[in-house]
């Protein structure tokens, strides 16, 4: 029996190895081949028989898109199910896509269950899906329901602006909770950024900005956190509501406050993309010290 082959094309390592320790946990008759960018993609594609592409969006060298069109003008690829893997839900880019001939998409951050059900989906439409049921334990494949579709993840609405106060300081590292405890005891109903998990989006204060991570304060709600859970961090800056959509990780999760009821928590969220337009965006926001120390919530 021939092996179902996935390409898995992400310039983040991470996302990369959540994609691949899905599949394999749930589907492990599964080959998976996997590339860093478009470029690298063709590559693999031009010296491998592939049934499915999960892609990413934006990377270096070549985009998500670009390789989408470049794969629907090959004859041998035009009917390979191809995935958009991406954080972007505005309208445009998912007409853009669907325009390209782009087959689904799992919107960024994502559950096991997401990630699956979308694969499945494709596979069974390829005609591709009876052969990897055949090299899958069944309890694997009958695991019940799964999540909301991810579609909705894509659509969700824009993070508020950022805004600092008027007495920061340029973050040059860090603020620790004690210093910041004032600027997120009372917030009103904007927040400077979103961070969206696979469970639920939360608001959140953004204490402070490098181009390796971020430290964010969230109010303790029935959706918590987890450590090294995939994430994404939307914000919004200037008066051309430029937004940057950044993917990562949650690496670390605290009390804000020396409590055990504390109704604060601080998340350091590392980033994980390598795309020049996203670090250049960092690099601006850090430069016109709009990531301060200190933000007062809807300021």
């Amino acid at each position: 029996m021939s092996k179902v082959s996935v390409l898995v094309v992400d310039d983040a390592t991470f996302i990369r190895d959540l994609v691949k320790k899905g599949l394999r946990d749930h589907l492990p008759g599964i080959q998976i081949e996997e590339a860093v960018n478009g470029r690298k993609a063709q590559q693999v594609l031009g010296r491998s028989p592939i049934d499915l592409i999960l892609c990413d969006w934006e990377m270096p060298e070549m985009s998500g898109l670009e390789l989408l069109q470049w794969c629907r003008e090959q004859e041998s690829l035009k009917g390979v199910p191809f995935i958009m893997v991406t954080s972007r839900g505005d309208k445009e880019n998912v007409v853009q896509a669907i325009q390209a001939g782009v087959s689904d998409f799992i919107g960024k951050p994502f559950s096991n269950e997401q990630l699956i059900t979308k694969v499945k989906k494709a596979l069974q439409r390829a005609g591709k899906l009876a052969a990897l049921m055949s090299a899958t334990p069944p309890k694997m494949l009958n695991s019940g329901a799964f999540a909301n579709d991810s579609l909705s993840a894509l659509t969700a609405g824009k993070a508020e602006v950022v805004r600092p106060t008027a007495t920061a300081q340029p973050a040059a590292a860090f603020a620790s909770p004690a210093a910041g405890k004032a600027a997120v005891s009372a917030p009103s109903g904007r927040g400077q950024g979103q961070l969206r998990l696979p469970g639920g989006t939360m608001a959140c204060v953004i204490k402070a900005l490098s181009l390796k991570e971020a430290l964010l304060v969230v109010k303790r709600a029935e959706l918590l956190p987890q450590v090294l859970e995939s994430a994404v961090l939307d914000l919004e800056q200037g008066e051309s509501s430029e937004v940057a959509r950044l993917n990562g990780y949650l690496h670390s999760v605290a009390a804000f406050e020396p409590k055990p009821d504390s109704e604060w928590l601080q998340v350091v969220f590392r980033f994980v993309d390598r795309d020049p337009q996203k670090l250049d965006y960092l690099s601006r926001l850090i430069a016109r010290g709009t990531t301060q120390k200190h933000f007062t919530p809807g300021g």
